[in-house]
């Protein structure tokens, strides 16, 4: 059988855009209140967003160049924007069929209303009116177009308006307003005489209604908006580059100002408007969408995150404390006798930063090293560095300037850290580092201690509340080394060394991986007994899906819990009929990633930093360490039980591509990411031997607000 065969693989951004859509069906599902459907709403265009910005540009660039090979799904990069064309306007179609016939309306019956000219009353013009003289008026610059200006430079993202207007002449004449960012999207109309409803009006109505202030003299024919994407990948020379920082900073200036990938514009706007923009962007007819709405989805995640309509949003689901560290001075003592594992959000990412502060106050700790990829922007962790830095602590960071839209805040936190004193460094040339590492070097009695905590997430406070994330603590000896030693590599000359538990891409990563996936084939064939679980954010490596697809073949059971991409076609006869495919979108962000292999009875279990493509594999820095603790074992095949169980929120793919609800028609109902919140509740109870009925108190005196 030919496992390079263009049959057996489906196209990475075809893949992305089903993926999206999933999230997109949670908008119109039910089972989730009101506003958090208008959040998934929210989260399928920023997702469209990016990937205009980086997957279509890219696939542009290929098309200029005259980039004739194929994916591994058989398509040529023309073929693929074609593809993903028809795909798009699809899914726009969609999104506004979701917020016309379906949030909007019943977000007004709740109350929460907005409005266009013909719903204002007398009151909230006069309202608005002044709020425009007052605040709107001044920040606005309306750019005309003619001979002597010429067309203007519109910003990646921003939103515009073009308005035709005509002289005493009756010349029609072309200018365009850019509605400020710095001001809000949806301005809340406060009218006493209309206290039961919450009234918004967007910024671009606002505008539409006093546009006239703009253009005294002029007669306004006609106003629209419209928005432009445009490329956004950073290209940089890192070999040439005598400083990254200062180079990345450079490219950061013209991200506003890369080549165009996409155009909205309102639907029956003007001709006039249509064609110059059409012709002033040099953009095809694939590349124009009509919208049917207000423009940019994403500017309605403020409005789901509105106080005061909890009962339209998910019952908060508070984090549990570690009950490892309750009522502990020391997480140093803690992690010296066990290892303690995180589970977030269930679990309280507070553990992280109070082990962080302790170490920044402990006089026996000696160093502390950390390599961050993505932090808040009022980071937790960063302070407990600066602070560890300014008590005489040799403090190293790793700090990756090159996360994609994270750039500018971490070259900032950069600055801070090494003006309090750390030691900043960006890591390899050429390789992002994307592992999730700290490590703390401490004096003891008994000589020197490592400590050390990995992650398969960022160490990012606020996402910990959002996304799912598993980390460890221990003190293990070779944990220790393996960490001291992969801080060598990425910030002096040292070679890779033998890993002693790790495995790190690039390198070995993908032979690891690939070796556990033969050891299943030869256990099943020896004693029928092999057995895949993954779970992980993405599927596309090809080495490792033929890998897979020989598993399958030898009788391996695989389940995939992939959330995003997944190239790998499952349930195809002869060749992957022995693995499932499962998608979970739900109230929390699937981030963790874990790898069980069954081993012939004696589970492997290992968590990583990496997703199963080749920019983890051959172009990060990543880690995958094993998990040797027994407890920490059958916790996380616990966790993995769930998820396979899951028949609410899962989706299966069918071998067609097609995601679908697993059918469960008789069977209790699972939902993985409520079952795992209570979960984590049951195991702090049976920690500290509570009985069923006084749950609620253990509960509430166990959970905190991180």
């Amino acid at each position: 059988m030919n496992l390079d065969s263009y049959d057996y693989y489906f196209n990475r951004e075809l893949s992305w855009l089903a993926f999206n859509e999933r999230v997109l069906d949670e908008a119109f599902s039910k089972s989730n209140p009101l506003l958090e459907r208008l959040k998934f709403l929210s989260i399928s265009g920023s997702n469209l967003d990016e990937f205009f910005m980086i997957r279509v540009a890219g696939l542009k660039e290929l098309v200029s160049v005259g980039y004739s090979g194929r994916d591994a799904a058989g398509l040529s990069a023309k073929e693929q924007l074609d593809a993903i064309s028809k795909k798009v306007h699809h899914l726009v179609k969609k999104q506004y069929v979701c917020l016309n016939k379906l949030l909007l309306p019943k977000l007004q019956k709740e109350g929460i209303r907005f409005l266009s000219e013909k719903d204002l009353n007398s009151n909230q013009y006069a309202i608005l009116n002044d709020y425009f003289n007052s605040t709107v008026f001044p920040v606005l610059t309306p750019m005309a177009i003619d001979q002597g200006r010429p067309f203007p430079q519109i910003l990646n993202k921003s939103l515009n308006q073009a308005v035709i207007i005509e002289n005493e002449k009756k010349e029609k004449l072309l200018a365009i307003i850019q509605v400020p960012s710095v001001l809000p999207r949806f301005i809340r109309i406060f009218d006493k005489d209309d206290e039961k409803n919450m009234n918004f009006i967007s910024m671009e109505k606002l505008i539409k209604l006093f546009a006239k202030k703009l253009f005294t003299g002029y007669k306004i024919l006609s106003i629209h908006p419209f928005r432009l994407t445009r490329n956004s990948d950073l290209s940089i020379d890192e070999e040439e580059a005598s400083d990254l920082l200062e180079e990345i900073e450079k490219s950061l200036r013209q991200r506003e100002r890369g080549f165009p990938v996409r155009l909205e514009i309102e639907k029956n706007s003007s001709s006039i408007i249509s064609n110059i923009l059409f012709s002033m962007l040099a953009l095809s007819n694939d590349e124009v969408y009509e919208i049917n709405g207000p423009i940019d989805l994403s500017s309605f995640m403020d409005i789901s995150t509105i106080e005061g309509y909890e009962n339209l949003k998910y019952k908060p689901i508070f984090p549990q404390q570690p009950p490892e560290f309750v009522g502990k001075k020391s997480k140093f003592d803690v992690i010296k006798k066990r290892d303690v594992l995180l589970h977030h959000p269930y679990q309280s990412f507070k553990s992280v930063i109070e082990f962080l502060d302790e170490a920044a106050e402990d006089p026996n700790v000696l160093a502390i090293k950390q390599s961050l990829y993505r932090v808040s922007g009022n980071s937790p962790v960063v302070k407990s560095l600066m602070k560890a830095a300014e008590n005489g602590k040799q403090v190293t960071v790793l700090v990756e300037l090159k996360a994609r839209f994270d750039e500018e805040n971490n070259i900032q936190w950069a600055k801070k850290l090494e003006k309090s004193g750390c030691h900043v460094v960006y890591g390899l040339v050429g390789l992002k580092t994307h592992c999730k590492i700290l490590l703390v070097v401490r004096k003891e009695t008994d000589g020197i201690k490592r400590y050390v905590h990995l992650s398969t997430g960022n160490y990012n406070d606020k996402t910990a509340k959002l996304y799912t994330d598993i980390g460890m603590f221990t003190s293990r000896e070779s944990f220790g080394a393996d960490s001291s030693a992969l801080f060598n590599v990425l910030t002096g000359y040292s070679q890779p060394p033998e890993w002693k538990k790790f495995s790190v891409a690039p390198g070995s990563l993908r032979d690891a991986f690939i070796q556990h996936i033969e050891s299943e084939i030869y256990n099943s064939k020896e004693n029928g007994n092999g057995r895949i679980i993954c779970k992980n954010n993405a599927l596309l490596d090809k080495e490792i899906i033929k890998a897979l697809y020989r598993a399958s073949m030898a009788g391996v059971k695989i389940d995939l819990i992939v959330r995003g991409i997944c190239a790998l076609r499952s349930g195809v006869k002869k060749l992957s009929e022995n693995i499932t495919v499962y998608s979970i979108v739900g109230r929390y962000l699937e981030h963790s990633r874990i790898y069980y292999f069954e081993n012939a009875g004696n589970p492997k279990i290992f968590l990583s930093s990496a997703d199963w493509m080749p920019r983890n594999l051959d172009r990060r820095v990543e880690t995958m360490f094993p998990i040797e603790d027994e407890r920490l074992k059958e916790e996380i095949r616990d966790i993995l039980d769930l998820m396979v169980a899951d028949n609410v929120k899962a989706r299966i793919q069918k071998e067609n591509g097609d995601y679908v609800i697993k059918k469960h028609q008789g069977v209790q109902s699972v939902e993985s990411q409520e079952a795992l919140a209570q979960y984590y509740r049951e195991k702090n109870q049976k920690h500290f031997n509570d009985k069923p009925e006084k749950s609620k108190f253990r509960s509430k005196k166990n959970e905190v607000d991180f």
